[in-house]
This record gives structure tokens, C-alpha cells and sequence, in this order.
């Protein structure tokens, strides 16, 4: 037995012999609130987008290898790789159907993630070409969620991250109306996982404080502080660094729990 101890350790010292590492990814699909801008084609993030970004912009440096050791329940790797698909104006049909869809299920391996969040877009009814009724949204959800599953990688359905708006008595409701409910319904009706953003981020956001929120987490400033907004920004769906850094660290909130059930 010691000799061949010996000789693994030989192996190990002089062929650089050792176990694999086990890699795996999450993908990360849906729209502007979730996107890395810094991947856009053809641009200049510091200069056309800047402060702009998605939650899933700095999802990659939650996955440090103690948070890994927290998620071993949901995902058994020694190092994860964020894929962040997600593009800013697309609902669940137009992502499937520019084939963005087709692109992330063609990678996909097992024990691979798969997160999904929609609504902001699927909602908007006076957008034509990116509007989905609550039914149709339904449909290409449990789509994302049945083919990931049958690559035999996880599905983990989001409810839309919340709105700056609206208000009230100190609290921010929600806004996303029967597109909330609807993920709920679809993740519960086929047994996925799910994580409810959209009250993570209302509680989390009305515990700030909506003059906090405003300022720093949503892009809401003055004119010329940043390149790319000269006149300023008054938007309160999108966010800057802070307001990204602060959601993606609610999602590792709803992945720690998932893992712990």
C-alpha cells in the first residue's frame, strides 16, 4: 500500500497528476435589469453605457469558493462560471425567438444552472414587437424550464426584480401585476426552483429607503458626472453599480436558501 501511495505521490510532484476540477456554469437569461453591458458588440461600455449595468454585470465575483461550499445542495463544483445571456429589451418570446434561447440550450451540461428572469418586457403592451400576454409568458417559461431539464441541468425561475416606483406609506409595491404571480405559478406547477426577486427586492429597497434607492441604486443623477449621459438620467428601472452589487447579492440570498432546503 505505501509503495503505491509512493509512487501517486510522484505522480502528483513530477506530472502535475491530480484530480479534476469540477466546472460548471450558470446561465443567466432575461432582460436589461439582468444584463452585462460591458459584452455588448461593437461598443464602448465607458463611454456609451457607464454607470449602466445588470445585476448579472457582477454575479461572477459572488461565486468565490466559500459561497460555493454554502451552494453545494444546488450546485457541486469546485468553481462556477457565470455565462450572463440576458439583453436588454427582450421578453420570453423575442429571446427564443432570435435564437438566444437555441444558443444557451446547444452549451448547456449537466449539472449546469440555469436562471431566468423576465417581465419587465413581457409586460410592456404598448411595445408590440416585444409584448407577451400573461399566458403566453407562462408558455415559454415552462419551455426554458423543461428543455434545461432535459440537458439535465437545474432551471431556477426569478420573479422580475423590482421598479423604483411605485411608493407608498414608506414601501415599494409591486409593479409587475400578474407577471409575478405567473413565474410563481409555472415554477410551482412544474416543481422548479424559484426565487421571488421581485419581494426580495421590494423589502430589501423599502428598507433603504426610497431617497437612498434613488440616488444610489437606480440611474437617477445629474448632468455631467458620466460620459455617456451628458444631460444626465432620470430612470428608475435600471441600475448603477451599487444598486447591481446590492441585487446580485439578494440572489445569492435566494440560491443560499434554495440550497439549504
Amino acid at each position: 500500500m505505501k509503495k503505491y501511495l509512493s509512487i501517486l505521490i510522484l505522480l502528483v510532484a513530477f506530472t502535475g497528476f491530480a484530480p479534476k476540477e469540477k466546472i460548471k456554469k450558470i446561465y443567466l437569461i432575461g432582460d436589461s435589469t439582468m444584463a452585462d453591458y460591458s459584452l455588448y458588440e461593437g461598443e464602448d461600455y465607458q463611454k456609451e453605457r457607464y454607470p449602466l449595468m445588470g445585476w448579472g454585470q457582477v454575479f461572477q465575483p459572488f461565486m468565490t469558493k466559500e459561497n460555493l461550499n454554502s451552494l453545494k445542495g444546488l450546485l457541486d463544483a469546485d468553481s462556477v462560471i457565470v455565462d450572463d445571456r440576458a439583453r436588454g429589451g427582450r421578453s420570453t418570446r423575442t429571446f427564443f425567438e432570435e435564437g438566444r434561447w437555441s444558443a444557451v440550450y446547444k452549451e448547456l451540461n449537466p449539472g449546469d444552472l440555469v436562471i431566468m428572469q423576465f417581465g419587465h418586457n413581457d409586460a410592456a403592451k404598448e411595445k408590440t414587437e416585444r409584448y407577451v400576454t400573461v399566458e403566453g409568458y407562462k408558455e415559454y417559461i415552462r419551455l426554458f424550464v423543461n428543455q434545461t431539464r432535459e440537458k439535465g441541468a437545474t432551471p431556477i425561475v426569478l420573479t422580475p426584480v423590482a421598479r423604483n416606483y411605485p411608493w407608498k406609506d414608506g414601501n415599494l409595491q409591486n409593479v409587475h401585476g400578474e407577471y409575478d404571480a405567473a413565474a410563481k405559478e409555472v415554477a410551482e406547477e412544474l416543481g422548479a426552483l424559484m426565487i421571488d426577486l421581485n419581494q426580495l427586492s421590494m423589502d430589501f429597497f423599502s428598507e433603504k429607503g426610497q431617497d437612498f434607492v434613488t440616488a444610489n441604486y437606480f440611474m437617477n443623477f445629474g448632468p455631467g458626472l458620466y460620459e455617456a449621459y451628458p444631460d444626465g438620467q432620470k430612470d428608475n428601472t435600471h441600475f448603477q453599480p451599487e444598486g447591481a452589487k446590492a441585487v446580485a447579492a439578494l440572489v445569492l440570498e435566494g440560491f443560499m436558501e434554495l440550497a439549504r432546503k
